[in-house]
């Protein structure tokens, strides 16, 4: 677990919060906030397709910097992909329109033909989105850089796509424990250089997202997940930044994901913050934890609902407002202006 320190801009909330200091508000972001909810967006995605969009810089800092702008939130996160560092590992990869893994990774031969990429060779494009917004972005919005977790990318190149079981995948793990093994320390080391490199070129956080965590049990995620999320968050305690890890729908894991090393966990909407606060500790940050479709409610509803989140926090130091999941395509923006203002209002200390 990072241990903060000077280099941390005094003024942002959010930089404060993750590592559980007080702040002059509750921060706040929303998982997907660059995106295709927002006109703006939508008119650059009808130009480009979003390959292009996440490996062209300018593109990807225009992007990045939409939400911040029309919103005020308190931090930014860079546009890209989860499997973006995976083309590196030796694994091609196609969107239509979600990931595409022509050749599955089915056997101990093919985890040992996967390469560890240097990124600056690998993804020279999201190195240079980096850096180009250290220049745009204000100290109060400091910049999220991330990556997938190793599972959730073990999920992809194993099922070959995308799925709502991965019922391959997981079939791997049981059928091949060792190659499963040693595949997922792959990834944790290539995500480890992977975010590396973006704290190097300029992000103030990183955030792992382990998006499809919560298809294991306790067990199946003490054996094989677990580890090899350790694994990356210790690779990667050298630097002075925020790590936060977002175990989705992993309510039933989080005695286990105590354990990890982050500074911060993500919440999703299906566990109340103070449960996820007693589980965790006070030295852990949490991130969450409003339902995205809270934010189709009538306004006196969705005022309702934030207060609900910002109560079930509790007035303790770490707390990162956030959605439970990603933000759905068709929410209207104004929805979000009214989250964000409110938030801010209402959690405001002198």
């Amino acid at each position: 677990m990072s241990e903060g320190g000077d280099a941390a801009p005094a003024m942002s909330p959010f930089l404060a919060a993750c590592r559980c200091e007080p702040a002059a508000h509750t921060p706040v972001w929303i998982m997907r906030q660059a995106g295709r909810y927002l006109p703006e967006y939508r008119k650059i995605r009808s130009e480009v397709d979003f390959l292009t969009l996440t490996k062209t810089p300018d593109l990807a800092v225009e992007v990045t910097l939409q939400p911040v702008r029309r919103f005020g939130m308190d931090a930014a996160i860079l546009f890209s992909d989860i499997m973006t560092p995976v083309e590196g590992m030796g694994v091609p990869l196609d969107f239509a329109p979600g990931p595409v893994i022509e050749t599955p990774i089915r056997s101990v031969e093919q985890v040992d033909a996967l390469r560890i990429p240097d990124p600056e060779e690998g993804v020279p494009f999201v190195l240079e989105t980096v850096r180009l917004l250290g220049e745009e972005l204000p100290d109060s919005a400091p910049l999220i850089g991330f990556a997938g977790a190793p599972f959730t990318l073990f999920c992809y190149l194993v099922q070959g796509g995308g799925s709502k079981t991965f019922s391959e995948a997981k079939a791997f793990l049981f059928a091949e424990p060792e190659a499963s093994r040693k595949l997922l320390e792959k990834l944790a080391d290539t995500m480890v250089r992977y975010l590396e490199a973006q704290a190097l070129a300029g992000a103030k956080a990183l955030m792992i997202f382990d998006s499809w965590v919560g298809l294991l049990g306790p067990e199946q995620y003490r054996e094989f997940a677990f580890p090899a999320v350790r694994r990356m968050i210790e690779g990667l305690d050298h630097l002075d930044v925020p790590l936060i890890y977002f175990p989705n729908q992993g309510s039933t894991l989080l005695g286990t994901v105590r354990d990890c090393g982050a500074d911060v966990v993500g919440i999703d909407w299906r566990l109340p913050l103070a449960d996820a606060r007693k589980t965790l500790g006070p030295e852990i940050a949490v991130q969450g934890n409003l339902d995205p479709t809270a934010l189709f409610a009538p306004r006196d509803e969705l005022a309702r609902q934030i207060d609900r989140v910002l109560a079930d926090a509790g007035p303790a130091p770490g707390h990162i407002f956030n959605l439970g999941h990603g933000i759905e395509r068709t929410t209207d923006p104004d929805a979000v202006a009214f989250l964000v203002d409110h938030v801010h209002e209402v959690s405001q200390r002198g």
